[in-house]
Parts: C-alpha cells; structure tokens; sequence
C-alpha cells in the first residue's frame, strides 16, 4: 500500500488514487486542477487553507487502506 504524507505534493497524490479528491474537496481544497496544486506540497495547500494537515493525512490514508 501507499501511504500520503504531507510533504507530496497535491499531484502526486491524486496520482495514487483519483478517489482522494473528494476527500480534499471535502476539506474546501477545490483547487484540484490549478497549476499550483502539481507542484505545491499538502502540507503548504492546507497552511494557505487555514488547515491542520495531519487529519487530512491520516484519512487519506485511512481511504487507501480501505481499499
């Protein structure tokens, strides 16, 4: 299995599995398919969204395991 940490950048992730970004959409991170979402981190996405990464993390996480 993958596991997400927050320094991958949005990019990568939604790599991994496209069911992630309603995850982050969840979150009010809509910013998908910005061209700063390929090359900014998760951890920098959630500071610009007033987000505490590390739940975010831990349920994507959570989501791959799942499967």
């Amino acid at each position: 299995m993958t596991t997400v940490t927050k320094e991958m950048t949005i990019g990568q992730i939604i790599m991994i599995d496209q069911g992630i970004i309603a995850i982050l959409i969840n979150y009010g991170m809509h910013c998908i398919g910005c061209p700063s979402a390929q090359g900014e981190s998760l951890e920098e996405a959630c500071m610009v969204h007033g987000l505490d990464v590390d739940p975010l993390v831990e349920e994507i996480n959570a989501y791959l395991s799942s499967k």
